[in-house]
Order: structure tokens, then sequence, then C-alpha cells
């Protein structure tokens, strides 16, 4: 067993190479470009939203207030007339870049831990490359990719955005899983 404290090098190390991983996957590489798509005739509709003034925060529409009322006549007739949404209502103004890049720095570092606490609870020191790179390498895998599934079962993201965002999470777990088969102590 290996203590979580030991590998603060290959945590940080990790979390700094996937930081800049993604950043080339979304500045360079620019494969998330059509993630989503423009609604037609944009100004109108939000034009039409404006006067609600809607604070910031996720929203279903239409919205049922219980399962029961799911199956009421009226609810069932507003889904098949539509439109039927959720939706993600940011603050207004410009978008924030550095506290959501502070946020995703933390992330990445949290990731490399739970891959440390794995791989450290399963492996001694001086284990060979390739034990530490399949242990790091499916944590890491799990936490960037997998819990991403979720949202194309149950909220109909597109699998296309699901899959690119997979192939992300592939990318982060195998420079973590280097990382860590690299920097382990030994």
């Amino acid at each position: 067993m290996v203590s979580i404290v030991s590998l603060w090098l290959p945590v940080l190390v990790a979390a700094v190479f996937v930081f800049i991983a993604s950043s080339l996957v979304h500045t360079i590489l620019n494969w998330h470009a059509n993630d989503y798509v423009s609604v037609p005739d944009e100004e109108s509709v939000m034009n039409a939203l404006r006067p609600f003034n809607l604070p910031p925060g996720e929203y279903a529409v239409p919205k049922p207030e219980s399962p029961k009322q799911m199956k009421d006549p009226a609810f069932i007739e507003k889904m098949g007339k539509g439109p039927v949404l959720m939706m993600t209502v940011w603050p207004n103004g410009q978008f924030e870049m550095g506290k959501s890049l502070v946020q995703w720095f933390i992330y990445c570092v949290v990731v490399s831990v739970f891959a440390a606490y794995i791989t450290g609870r399963a492996l001694e020191p001086g284990a060979e490359y390739l034990q530490v790179f399949r242990f790091a390498g499916a944590t890491a895998f799990f936490c960037h990719a997998v819990g991403l599934w979720q949202s194309s079962i149950w909220f109909r993201r597109s699998w296309v955005t699901t899959a690119k965002n997979t192939v992300d999470g592939l990318i982060y777990a195998l420079l973590t899983a280097g990382t860590f088969g690299w920097l382990w102590p030994s």
C-alpha cells in the first residue's frame, strides 16, 4: 500500500497535464464546436424569454409538479404541443473564464486524488509501470468520462457529444495513468 500523501507529485503533475490537454482539445482541436446548435430566429427567442427575467438556474418545460401529474391529460397535451426542453440559464453578461478554469483545475486535482487513492491501496511501492497505469487510468477514466453518460440516458444530450466527451476522458485518463506510472514511488 502507498499512502496518498506520498503521491502528491503524480497528483499535481497529472492534474497539470490534463489541464493543458483539455485546453488544447478545446482551443486547437475544437471538436466540440458543434456540441450546441443555434435556435431558429435566435433574436426572437431571446426577446420572447427576456421579459421573464429568469434567474440563473436549471429549468424544465413543461415541468410536472408530481409523477401523478405526468399522467394528467392536460400535461400530456402540453408535452405533445411542445416545445419540451431542459435549459440552463446563465447570468447575463460576459462569461467569466477564470472562475471556470480554477474550478476545472481543482476538479483535475480531485480526480488525480481518487486515482492516487485507488492505485495506492491496490499496489505497493515499486509496482510495475503497467500495473500502476491500469489502476490509475481506469479510475481517471471513470471519473472523467463514465459519469457523463447519464446525461444522454436521462436528459437526451446528444450521444455524439457524449462520445466526444468520452474520448476527451480517455485522453485525460491516459495522461493520468502515464504520469502515475512514471512518478510511482520505488
